[in-house]
């Protein structure tokens, strides 16, 4: 500065001029040096750093460049100038030196944030982000870090101690647990559904009471955001999963089989006992060749054991139609390359209804995808009922209006004829 000054007089200029003059001719000098030293900072120290962490085969260095993590820490090199420079102008020292410390803690902040961030994103290149989320936590972090930042601005600002603040804060605790209530129920939710592994991204998840039925795409501090299977989002709080009951797909998706569930209802009055020509029929099919003959011995045996007078179908035991079909069904599934061989499957008889009598298939497909599960439900049922009038059965239906207009067809032929 005094150089500056003694250059001015030189040139012959006196009086207050000289140092209105040479402030601005100083504050234009460091102006210039903080923007040299911000683009060396970005153009060289920048470059240099991006092409070490570019050649480095970990991932993480590619995260650090995208969150332009060195890009914000750049900003301090100009603030530190200035608050070094601050001296040469003493009138303003003070002013400038809390506005200079003012703008590099928010830069701190910003670059504590993007490093918050990197972490994030780091985690989630890891398989065990899908089983312990932490974004709720890095949330949080998130929250104090600005909390704290805050405090510290202001203090820088007023000239305060930091501590001085926090105790004001302690008799605002209960504005500040309104203010955050969804955020600390979040919390609390966060650490349940983690260390209880109750849901992952990736998980699909039943929640009627929400209207939401699809896969977990994000775990927040407050939310859990699950796209459904139309493609909306639909956006839960994380402490209704914890209140309320939803159902995890997990353990279908893990397991590798996908259940299979469904009844044909037989018409009852389609059942009856297996006469000599259906049983012969029966043997010539290939599930049903050794299941006859085996069972035919058994009966056979028995009714001689037991004396049983076999002249009445009534007296001791015979093959029924349904059961022969029930047991074909059975092997039918056993053989089907789509049905899951280690898991449960069973064709069951159910309690007669209204609607007839319910044989109930319940088993695994081998392949849990969606598309293929009901295509393989739907080829086993084509099948079933495509061949239920092979053993003399009939599939229950409700009578419709064409029925009964056959109905009505049928009785007005027979008066004619």
């Amino acid at each position: 500065m005094d150089f500056i000054r003694n250059q001015l007089e030189e040139l012959g200029m006196s009086g207050p001029s000289i140092g209105y003059l040479s402030n601005i001719i100083m504050i234009i000098f460091i102006a210039v040096i903080s923007i040299l030293a911000n683009v060396i900072a970005k153009r060289v120290v920048l470059k240099t750093v991006h092409r070490i962490v570019s050649n480095n085969r970990f991932k993480w260095g590619h995260i650090v460049v995208q969150k332009n993590l060195f890009q914000k820490l750049s900003h301090l090199v100009p603030a530190i100038i200035i608050y070094y420079s601050a001296y040469i102008f003493s009138p303003y020292q003070a002013i400038i030196e809390k506005s200079a410390m003012t703008y590099m803690i928010v830069i701190m902040i910003t670059v504590l944030n993007a490093l918050l961030n990197v972490f994030d994103d780091i985690y989630r290149t890891y398989e065990v982000s899908k089983i312990r989320p932490i974004k709720s936590y890095i949330q949080v972090a998130k929250i104090v870090l600005f909390i704290i930042g805050g405090i510290i601005v202001i203090s820088s600002l007023i000239g305060q101690n930091p501590l001085i603040i926090l105790s004001g804060l302690g008799a605002l605790s209960a504005v500040l647990m309104l203010v955050f209530k969804d955020s600390i129920l979040g919390l609390v939710a966060g650490v349940q559904l983690s260390s209880n592994d109750m849901v992952r991204v990736g998980d699909w998840i039943e929640m009627p009471k929400y209207n939401a039925d699809g896969d977990v795409i994000d775990i927040t501090l407050n939310t859990v955001k699950v796209m459904n299977f139309d493609k909306t989002i639909t956006m839960i709080p994380s402490y209704a999963l914890i209140s309320d009951s939803f159902r995890n797909w997990r353990g279908m998706q893990v397991s590798g089989g996908r259940r299979i569930k469904r009844s044909i209802y037989i018409d009852i009055s389609s059942i009856r006992f297996c006469t000599e020509e259906m049983v012969a029929e029966f043997e010539k099919i290939h599930y049903l060749t050794d299941y006859v003959t085996a069972k035919l011995d058994e009966i056979n045996a028995y009714n001689m054991e037991h004396h049983i007078n076999t002249e009445s179908t009534v007296n001791g035991r015979q093959l029924t139609n349904v059961g022969v079909f029930r047991e074909y069904i059975h092997q039918y599934l056993r053989n089907h390359p789509k049905i899951h061989k280690d898991m449960t499957l069973i064709v069951r008889q159910l309690a007669p209804e209204d609607r007839g009598l319910p044989l109930e298939i319940y088993a695994f497909s081998n392949d849990i995808a969606w598309g293929v599960y009901e295509s393989v439900q739907a080829d086993i049922f084509d099948h079933i009922f495509a061949v239920a009038s092979t053993f003399g059965l009939r599939a229950f239906q409700n009578p419709t209006g064409h029925d009964i207009v056959q109905l009505k067809e049928d009785k007005q032929y027979s008066r004619e004829y």
